[in-house]
């Protein structure tokens, strides 16, 4: 009977581990010994995290915008309105944090106003609601962390 043998790095193995061991190696500077395939990998990965964070953040204000501004349901404005809120603080914290991202702000509009008219189609559509093919406000950064679209 053979057995087969697994190699397995420390990466693969334990992740937390490595993460430990990497920032050890990298503190004392002993750069010769960096897993550099796989830390280049984690930082890339790091970055589309953060512009996925955004988008998705976009995405659900961009929902709960439509459905205040078209569904007529008065009982659930309080709520959209919170979360309304909890979206723009969080996306100013994402965009304050790193700046940078603001350069993708048309790709990310155009991404999440996408997904956010499926989703509240799909939500309410057998109720009867209707909702525009196109935003019909602006959609600069300012203008989509500060206006009250429905008043």
């Amino acid at each position: 009977m053979t057995r087969a043998i697994v190699c397995q790095t420390l990466y693969e193995s334990d992740f937390f581990l490595w993460t430990q061991d990497t920032v050890a190696k990298l503190k004392a500077r002993d750069f010769d010994h960096v897993d550099l395939e796989n830390l280049i990998e984690e930082i890339e990965s790091l970055g589309a995290s953060q512009k996925k964070e955004v988008r998705n953040r976009l995405r659900v204000l961009l929902a709960h915008l439509l459905k205040r501004m078209y569904v007529n349901m008065p009982d659930c404005f309080e709520g959209w309105e919170n979360t309304i809120r909890t979206q723009r603080t969080d996306i100013e914290i994402e965009l304050e944090d790193m700046p940078s991202l603001k350069k993708f702000w048309d790709e990310f509009f155009d991404s999440a106003w996408k997904y956010a008219l499926k989703d509240v189609r799909g939500e309410y559509a057998k109720k009867g609601y209707q909702f525009p093919d196109t935003w019909q406000f602006e959609r600069d950064i300012d203008s989509m962390l500060n206006v009250d679209f429905w008043e």
